[in-house]
């Protein structure tokens, strides 16, 4: 009985103190977005002097030493910045770390996600997320849009179309995670490209993915397939032809399709991919099964989010099962498939005809 009381007490005192994350759980993003915003981690990477001091660094980015003094600190506590003491130790200042560099706008190198902080940081994004509340309460198979439609009164892709920087900030952020992830993709799969002729990236944004696959695969022809307000801004590339169109009506004929994080899948798109692919090739992070004893227990908060996240900007797209992904492939006819590490939040899904 007191063991009892003892963890009560114990719950109660914690949440008295978690309760402030949901009221407070912005400043996070905010505080990065400022960050990127006014590139706090190149200022700090590119000084000559390191630490770099408030003085140094305020000066670097043009900012209030007083407000910047109060950013950094909330993120050295959140350690995205760390705090030392100068070399004379008169002082302190700050120095990047692993997770801050991932926040640098200006690097290509595939590990800065900062257009994707900025992408999910835009107000176009943020808006939906304080409409949730309205698709969880409609009915399972209501009419009710989904809250990206229901404040910006179209979809994520439409309101693209019909405005060029929207666009050119989702294109940065499908880049900027291409350049993270298709690397390692090439690297584990490098069997399933061998005397593979022709590959067909499906809603491949600007052409980044096929950039890094041909270059890794010479011997491959590309096709960089998305909606044609993308196409027009698609990179120009050896080896790659650009096609616009609409994977919900045909997706054009190769050996392989790659897929990468495409959130709206319905009844009768895999089908497309069966009729004109020998094997195609998904990068996706399958969620466990509840009943997995191998659930990754590490990776399962982005995994989470990310399915809230499709909750709020898309129609229909979800974080899928093993077992819901065994359903989609097997209802689109493929014989067989397999699920492959790559050592990231995501893993790669290959299915065979």
């Amino acid at each position: 009985m007191e063991e009892s009381k003892r963890n009560l007490l114990d719950e109660e005192a914690k949440a008295s103190l978690d309760i402030w994350r949901y009221v407070f759980g912005f400043a996070d993003i905010a505080a990065a977005k400022c960050a990127i915003d006014l590139k706090i981690p190149e200022a700090i990477e590119n000084h000559p002097s390191q630490p770099v001091t408030l003085a140094e660094l305020s000066g670097a980015v043009s900012a209030s030493p007083s407000h910047l003094h109060r950013i950094m600190r909330f993120l050295v506590h959140q350690g995205v910045f760390k705090e030392v003491p100068t070399k004379d130790g008169l002082a302190t200042g700050y120095t990047n770390t692993p997770l801050s560099r991932r926040m640098m706008i200006t690097k290509r190198d595939g590990k800065s996600l900062a257009p994707f902080v900025l992408f999910e940081t835009s107000p176009e994004l943020l808006a939906p997320w304080l409409r949730l509340s309205s698709v969880v309460s409609s009915p399972a198979n209501g009419s009710h849009p989904p809250p990206f439609d229901t404040v910006h009164g179209k979809d994520l892709w439409a309101l693209a179309e019909d405005n060029p920087c929207f666009n050119d900030v989702i294109n940065e952020a499908m880049a900027c995670h291409t350049r993270l992830v298709v690397p390692r993709v090439a690297a584990a799969c490098h069997d399933l490209f061998e005397g593979v002729a022709t590959v067909v990236d499906v809603g491949g944004c600007t052409g980044e993915t096929l950039a890094i696959l041909v270059k890794e695969f010479p011997w491959i022809k590309g096709f960089n397939f998305d909606l044609p307000h993308v196409i027009e801004v698609a990179q120009v590339l050896d080896g790659v032809e650009n096609v616009g169109g609409d994977m919900f009506d045909s997706v054009p004929k190769c050996d392989n399709v790659f897929i990468k994080n495409i959130e709206e899948l319905q009844r009768g798109c895999p089908t497309k991919y069966r009729e004109s692919v020998d094997s195609g090739i998904r990068n996706q992070r399958p969620e466990k099964d509840h009943d997995s004893e191998d659930r990754d227990e590490k990776l399962e908060q982005v995994r989470l989010m990310l399915d809230m996240g499709m909750m709020a900007h898309t129609s229909t797209g979800k974080e899928r099962t093993l077992k819901e992904w065994d359903f989609v492939l097997n209802e689109a006819g493929f014989a067989r498939y397999e699920v492959r590490d790559i050592d990231d939040v995501q893993c790669v899904i290959i299915a065979y005809r």
